[in-house]
């Protein structure tokens, strides 16, 4: 067996009072796939900058196997001594590197290499660091957060290059479906300590809340046998000496040890505003025409939105996500077609620039508005304490600057924030940013029992297959398309991801294997199933029609007392109809794929 490229051993780690590591562990063997997961503030970044050795740890041992080469990707990188992205990138290569890759590098990651960093974007800083990390082909590549600011058809590429590496990689990412194609085996890091699980992320989640329940069970069991040793002591028979010393002190170490186990931290407890219900249709698009110059967006695009629905917004960056969903709300009108706004909305917007919060104020402050110590939920008054532990804060960060927090933090707070007010529309554009995987956890299951409509523009693959019921993607020439499902079921029917606008980019997109399958297929639509094709999609929505009047008709709270038979008359006719638009959707679906092939 080939001897590791790097260990860190027994590290320890204090940050003021506050003990970050208590002998945590890292192997890095040759052709390495780890990925490093755990909640924010839990030391995973602390922990690849020790490993990288920009950080040094107060106890342990660091050792690196001599010759080894290294390239760390920061989560912020820093371009403002360079006057373009090309020369930080030529900058990182030291001696014998070849710079060949560069233009490979620049040219699959869309980039020219004449970029200002001066007025780079966050995507464009990312990928020009990526190049940078990614040039000198290193023994050991690790990366924090490298999905972050990227749109799905780079984050696809980025998967595609890494798989080619012979580079051991270590990767810091809250992107599952990005940690699930990558990695080989998982790295905990939980209060202190790491444990390894030798698989890849997709069994990590099952084997860590086995591993909490176990450990509950654990504390409970001794918790009991304090209990029982304290009975001991108060009504036992004094007995030997020597053996009741020994007991007493047996006891006062159990004492401790439960004390000094640093136990989980809770889960978040979610509580959203209520509100009044929308109008049964939310936001109807006709035929609609947008230019920005001479760069067509939207050419021709229709559709309704009815209440209820959790709809998924997809496509490379510049392809015009953000000017769908303010056309969608109102806020920016096309240059032809219709708009139609459903009545009583009452939208709430959670955006990526997270442009709300104010860097002076204090936690409490922002979820105060500077109003004392209470937080208005809807009509409810909550503590702002209990309010901050609902969101996984701690009553000591009452007082913090908002600069002084995480963005996972700032993201949580950004949440806690809207989620104060009365909605019937929720508005995620790009949510997943800087939030560890409990959180976004929490955030599906929001999403999935919010009582109103939801819209998500999104890059994390795994949010939009586990929230969204249809997918508005961008398909090339300023033309969108509908598809029933997430983003899954989207590669699924149309056999790829998403496709960069840049013409320069010569990404070729991934084949799914239920791709593979259907391009092999040599079936052919007759004259009977293209007409059937055409009617389906009406079909389809006289189905959502009657589903929505139904829906509408039982939350009338009189129906029942009123009319007992029609309330089961209509609960029987929705699931007839949910029944038949399942049919005639998996139809059209069938169809739709033997079309394009």
């Amino acid at each position: 067996m080939a001897p590791p490229l790097l260990t860190l051993s027994n590290i320890h780690l204090t940050f003021g009072s506050t003990p970050l590591f208590e002998g945590a562990e890292l192997t890095i063997m040759p052709n390495e796939r780890l990925c490093i997961v755990g909640r924010n503030g839990s030391g995973k970044s602390t922990l690849l900058k020790i490993a990288a050795g920009m950080v040094d740890h107060d106890d342990g041992k660091r050792w690196v196997k001599p010759g080894i080469t290294m390239r760390y990707l920061p989560q912020e990188p820093d371009l403002s001594q360079f006057k373009t992205s090309r020369e930080y990138i030529e900058d990182g290569l030291v001696g014998a590197d070849d710079s060949y890759r560069i233009p490979y590098l620049l040219d699959g990651l869309s980039l020219t290499g004449d970029e200002d960093p001066q007025v780079m974007s966050g995507g464009e800083l990312r990928r020009a660091a990526l190049a940078r990390t990614l040039a000198p082909k290193p023994d050991i590549l690790m990366l924090d957060e490298p999905t972050n600011h990227l749109d799905l058809a780079a984050i696809e590429w980025l998967e595609n290059e890494i798989k080619s590496l012979s580079s051991s990689v270590i990767i810091i990412s809250h992107d599952r479906r990005f940690l699930e194609n990558l990695s080989k085996r998982t790295l905990w890091v939980d209060r202190g300590e790491t444990k390894l699980l030798e698989k890849n992320f997709s069994f990590f989640e099952d084997w860590r809340d086995r591993t909490l329940e176990q450990e509950k069970l654990d504390r409970h069991k001794l918790k009991r046998k304090i209990h029982r040793e304290q009975h001991w002591v108060i009504h036992g028979v004094s007995g030997r000496r020597k053996r009741n010393v020994k007991r007493l002190k047996d006891l006062s170490t159990l004492r401790t040890q439960f004390k000094t186990q640093r136990q989980s931290t809770g889960n978040l407890n979610i509580t959203v505003a209520d509100s009044h219900q929308s109008g049964r249709f939310i936001s109807k698009l006709v035929s609609i025409t947008k230019s920005f110059g001479d760069k067509k967006v939207f050419d021709d695009f229709s559709i309704k939105i009815t209440r209820g629905e959790r709809i998924g917004i997809v496509g490379p960056n510049g392809s015009g996500k953000t000017t769908l969903l303010k056309i969608i709300m109102g806020e920016v009108l096309p240059d032809k077609g219709r708009v139609e706004l459903g009545v009583n909305l009452l939208p709430l917007i959670i955006d990526q620039k997270r442009e709300s919060l104010n860097d002076e104020w204090t936690l409490s402050e922002a979820l105060t508005d500077n109003g004392g110590d209470k937080v208005m939920v809807g009509d409810n008054s909550i503590h702002v304490i209990r309010y901050m532990k609902d969101f996984l804060f701690l009553p000591e960060q009452a007082k913090t600057p908002l600069h002084a927090l995480s963005g996972g933090e700032r993201g949580r707070l950004q949440l806690a924030r809207g989620l104060r007010l009365p909605s019937n529309l929720l508005v995620l554009d790009e949510p997943t940013n800087d939030l560890d995987l409990e959180t976004l956890d929490l955030l599906q299951e929001l999403v999935a029992d919010y009582d109103g409509t939801v819209i998500v523009v999104s890059h994390d693959r795994d949010f939009l297959d586990r929230t969204v019921t249809r997918t508005i993607a961008y398909e090339n020439n300023s033309k969108w398309q509908i598809y029933p499902g997430g983003y899954t079921d989207m590669v699924t029917q149309r056999g790829f991801g998403v496709v960069s606008t840049d013409k320069k980019l010569k990404y070729k997109p991934h084949n799914v294997k239920h791709s593979k399958v259907i391009t092999k297929s040599k079936n052919k639509l007759t004259y009977k199933d293209k007409f059937r094709l055409e009617q389906l999609p009406q079909e389809i929505q006289k189905f959502q029609n009657r589903i929505s009047e139904i829906e509408l008709k039982l939350t009338n709270a009189d129906f029942f007392h009123k009319d007992p038979d029609g309330f089961n008359e209509a609960i029987r006719k929705l699931d007839q109809y949910k029944i038949k638009l399942e049919k005639s959707e998996e139809e059209w679906l069938k169809l739709e794929l033997l079309n394009e092939t």
